[in-house]
């Protein structure tokens, strides 16, 4: 069946205004800033294939370097993929500082034994309401559980946002660079609006770029539209909607921001100057 014409209006309307409105179409790739170093993301682990050689799966993981510390953003589903799409890209696990885990289902949490099993040791930072195995989980894995409640600055320029949400608690990563900050989600399941939201709370700058998983696969399109139109409020000027968003919904972020859109998948690397 076909879109309601009132509903088709609403979702057009709200991707037209932020394609007329967005930022200047500019490369995710960059060159380093007056520093003469970059921000380097890597997507060890997603839905989807973006560099051949490299293994989809059900799951996220983005690997942060660049930073005063090298930053693990979730793990994936299964530490042999996890390991070797990380072995496909030149991924050494001892490289990793910091382990961050967004929230407790198993396609984020799955791959910590493939880290912790090289690099014994490193902290990770999870939300302080995960039940107690899983504090019990990351010891016997020989990694230093680090529970966090509110807003944290884990290294310079990198927080996370703290405790978002009441049904399924989950929190954001947060790396500041010279174009603005970049916010980073496992699957927002309190609400991509709310994440970036409570971003700006604890660092307001305007939002370069954010990515990760959103969680839509279930919005209507009237419900997408809004959310669109609160990207714009936001200024939120890049994006790279995937894993748990939904086919439907990646397109309609696609649509809204064009050129500005950031195609996801395994192995797709972002590099920003270093603020």
């Amino acid at each position: 069946m076909s879109m309601p014409l009132r509903l088709f209006g609403c979702l057009f309307g709200a991707l037209a205004g932020l394609a007329a409105a967005g930022a200047p179409a500019r490369p995710a790739a960059r060159a380093a800033g007056s520093s003469g170093e970059v921000v380097r993301f890597t997507i060890l682990y997603d839905n989807y294939v973006h560099q051949e050689g490299t293994k989809a799966d059900w799951g996220f993981s983005c690997l942060v370097e660049g930073t005063e510390k090298t930053v693990l953003f979730d793990t994936g589903t299964r530490p042999d993929i996890l390991n070797q799409n990380a072995r496909a890209l030149g991924i050494d696990w001892k490289r990793v500082d910091l382990v961050v885990i967004s929230h407790i289902h198993d396609d984020h949490t799955g791959g910590l034994p493939a880290v912790l099993g090289e690099k014994p040791g490193i902290p990770v930072y999870y939300p302080a309401s995960f039940p107690a195995e899983f504090r019990s989980r990351v010891e016997g894995l020989k990694g230093l559980a680090r529970p966090v409640h509110g807003p944290i600055e884990i290294c310079r320029n990198v927080r996370v946002t703290g405790e978002i949400g009441s049904a399924i608690i989950e929190q954001a990563l947060m790396v500041d660079t010279a174009e603005g900050l970049v916010v980073v989600t496992g699957c927002s399941h309190p609400g991509i609006v709310t994440m970036l939201e409570r971003a700006r709370e604890v660092v307001d700058r305007p939002i370069r770029l954010v990515f990760g998983g959103f969680h839509l696969g279930g919005a209507t399109d009237v419900q997408i539209g809004q959310i669109l139109a609160r990207f714009k409020e936001l200024g939120v000027a890049e994006c790279g909607a995937t894993h748990c968003t939904g086919d439907k919904a990646i397109g309609a972020f696609k649509a809204a921001f064009g050129a500005n859109f950031v195609p996801m998948g395994t192995g797709r690397v972002i590099q920003l100057p270093a603020f």
